[in-house]
């Protein structure tokens, strides 16, 4: 049996001469323990936002996009994309043209992005799904339909009775300046066939239409924009981006999900860890406790001590028995965090007991929780170790004492 190990258990289930000792170590446990279960929970919340907005964004967004360097547009039929659409690796593939254009609805106007698909782009996404109202139609008896974002909707105050079109309004491309409106712009109608609500950044900012619509707006034959692809099942992204990468060269830039909203997963990712190097922090904190604890303790077991070394304990070993009671005390707290934090995230997972406030209007009704292991393993490891600097101190103070044989001075 470890000797060190089996004196600090008895330390910490024994009860000491002084109660404010108890005490102490209780609060000592529960602070860790609070510390421990907010992280399990914070850090639970973060992750299921973060897949929420995954799930949402890739609706919409497609395994890979490419797109050109210089410009706005590129040539839809380079061989080269011929060899990226037959590649194995794809299983569907979009062609796809935007540009910024004012519709007007009625009496009202709205600056939105025209997304111009192919009709390969229903197979490409799962935006079909998220309708709230109307259906996914880009054509209807060989007329063209716009599928509007349902924020643009709700701007425009537009309907589904096709009775008022949509006025979309693109400037001409032309070197020439007017002021005459009807020669400055190109002018195209289109109805809507139904409204989509995926996240506010979307709704309030696509409408998707047929890209022969969009082309015969803008004035282009075979321009697109961006090629969007979407990868056979069990194939690596990193692998298919780089192989993609290296057929068309430096002209193109081919992006994966993370890259086309990277701005917002950076944020997502630095929030996240803001709030555990917080919490880690209100744990430090909280850790001050347990020093103040193996201090008081280390003074109530001088004869103990004393005792020890009579024995024939050296320092080392007596080191050893209070550098694990520290790491005991974190440790209960721990474990006693980790079991309530699991416990609240999983009922939070299973049940949504917290709501969001205001959810009517958001795509979820409670907060959505995601348990990790890895964030598991990383907060024990961080209080493992909070645990083991709040032990040093007090046994760096055994230390000096048994060297200057000062320790029987330290009695009550």
């Amino acid at each position: 049996m470890n000797f060190p190990l089996f004196i600090a258990r008895r330390y910490l289930i024994a009860r000491k001469s002084h109660n404010v000792i108890n005490l102490i170590s209780i609060v000592s446990v529960v602070g860790v323990a609070v510390g421990t279960m907010a992280l399990i929970v914070l850090l639970s919340v973060f992750n299921g936002f973060d897949s929420l907005v995954h799930s949402l964004f890739n609706t919409f967004d497609p395994d890979i996009k490419i797109i050109t360097v210089q410009g706005k547009t590129f040539p839809g039929d380079d061989p080269k994309l011929k060899t990226v659409e037959q590649m194995p690796e794809i299983a569907n593939f979009a062609r796809v043209i935007e540009e910024n254009a004012l519709l007007r609805y009625g009496k009202k106007q709205y600056i939105a992005t025209i997304k111009g698909v192919s009709d390969a782009f229903t197979k490409m996404s799962g935006i079909d799904t998220m309708m709230v109202e109307g259906d996914f139609l880009l054509w209807k008896k060989g007329k063209p339909m716009a599928v509007v974002g349902q924020g643009i909707a709700m701007n425009l105050s537009m309907g589904l009775n096709f009775l008022n079109p949509i006025v979309v309004y693109v400037p001409r491309r032309s070197k020439r300046v007017t002021l005459d409106p009807e020669k400055a712009f190109n002018r195209k109608i289109i109805f809507p066939s139904g409204f989509f609500a995926i996240q506010q950044d979307f709704d309030s900012r696509y409408v998707l239409v047929p890209i022969e619509f969009a082309r015969n707006l803008l004035g282009y034959t075979n321009e697109i924009s961006a090629l969007e692809l979407k990868l056979a099942p069990g194939v690596s992204t990193e692998q298919v981006k780089a192989k993609i990468k290296h057929l068309l060269g430096k002209d193109f830039a081919v992006k994966d999900r993370y890259e086309q909203q990277a701005l917002l997963y950076r944020i997502m990712k630095t929030e996240k860890w803001a709030i555990f190097f917080i919490l880690a922090f209100i744990l430090i904190i909280a850790s001050f406790n347990i020093i103040g604890s193996l201090t008081m303790l280390i003074i109530d077991k001088t004869d103990d001590i004393i005792t020890f070394k009579s024995l024939g304990a050296d320092g080392k070993v007596i080191r050893r028995i209070f550098l694990f009671e520290g790491w005991l005390i974190s440790l209960s707290g721990a474990l006693i965090g980790l079991v309530l934090g699991l416990l609240i995230a999983w009922s939070q997972m299973k049940f949504g007991i917290i709501k969001i406030p205001g959810s009517g209007s958001f795509v979820v009704d409670s907060y959505p929780v995601q348990i990790k292991i890895t964030d598991v393993l990383i907060i024990l490891v961080t209080v493992s170790g909070i645990g083991y600097l709040a032990a040093w101190y007090p046994v760096q103070f055994i230390s000096r004492k048994l060297k200057l044989g000062l320790l029987t001075r330290f009695r009550f």
